[in-house]
């Protein structure tokens, strides 16, 4: 230290353990206040210098860019916050980092004949992953006027979470189920957005969608408390939905109706879409899938056992 108690940069760098080209980097940036000057112009520092460098390079050890430094230190931005955000960072680099792993464990248990077909189903996918692909196709399969709410409800039903450290055969799974929701192909497919459910009647999406909603809340009490769907519960809302969205009262010749619905709305395209993400879906709750497919043939037997 200085006649003056005060520190050159080489001092501060040498007692910080860093190099006097980084203390000046900082102090050009105005992280490292100088404490006054020497006769000959040279840079002084105290010994707070000292700490505010050693909370610099802590920060900077745990990436935390030097724009976040200097609101910390210099803007009086909350600590927490910039933690906060560069946790949520490292949660998704560690996201990325578990799901190459499971892409590498894929790739290397495949058998050779198998291995080009899926690193290009592997390399369609970013890294990590997200549900964007999947989203548009619900959005293109549900009905134009249904309310923001019931969007978001019905997208948290039928979009699979991914898992932040999958095994390999749900990394193929998404893969598959990815490449699938984006198959131009679906393009041609006339049905893939319903219209009225029969035509020339009047036809609510909202009300139905939001009965529907019920129905496999109920169904899916059921399924877990292992009963079948039985009338007075999960079917008779099942059906009550339709008929309140189409205007009408349920009845036999309702239900035998709306089976033969249900068999052209039941095609290849959703059973595809149920197939592919089922490896990705939580195995201790039944699926909207399954449950929809349950109470599909429990209307069919409760209208074949009906006059």
């Amino acid at each position: 230290m200085q006649p003056d108690g005060l520190w050159s940069i080489g001092e501060l760098a040498e007692r910080a353990g860093v190099t006097v080209k980084t203390v000046r980097f900082y102090s050009d940036r105005g992280l490292l206040p100088e404490a006054g000057r020497s006769g000959g112009g040279h840079r002084r520092y105290g010994p707070e210098a000292l700490d505010r460098i050693r909370i610099i390079r802590s920060l900077r050890a745990l990436d935390v860019p030097v724009p976040e430094v200097e609101r910390v230190m210099d803007q009086g931005e909350a600590l927490e916050q910039v933690l906060a955000g560069r946790l949520r960072d490292v949660e998704g680099e560690l996201t990325a980092l578990r799901w190459r792993e499971a892409s590498l464990r894929l790739l290397a248990e495949s058998e050779a004949e198998e291995r080009v077909e899926r690193l290009l189903l592997l390399g369609a996918v970013a890294l990590p992953p997200g549900t964007d692909a999947v989203v548009r196709f619900w959005r293109r399969v549900l009905p134009v006027r249904l309310p923001g709410r019931l969007v978001s409800r019905v997208l948290d039903a039928v979009v699979p979470p991914l898992p932040p450290a999958p095994a390999p055969e749900q990394v193929l799974a998404f893969a598959r189920l990815h490449a699938f929701v984006r198959d131009p192909r679906l393009d041609r497919v006339p049905a893939l957005r319903p219209g009225p459910p029969l035509p020339g009647q009047t036809y609510r999406p909202t009300v139905l969608y939001e009965g529907l909603e019920e129905a496999y809340g109920l169904a899916g009490a059921e399924a877990r408390g292992g009963r079948p769907p039985e009338g007075g519960g999960a079917l008779d809302c099942f059906v009550a939905a339709y008929a309140a969205a189409l205007g009408t009262r349920d009845g036999a010749a309702f239900r035998r109706r709306l089976v033969e619905l249900l068999a052209a709305d039941d095609g290849p395209v959703m059973t595809r879409y149920w197939k592919l993400a089922a490896p990705l879906l939580p195995a201790d709750e039944p699926a909207l899938g399954q449950l929809h497919y349950r109470l599909v043939l429990a209307l069919r037997a409760d209208s074949a056992s009906t006059p």
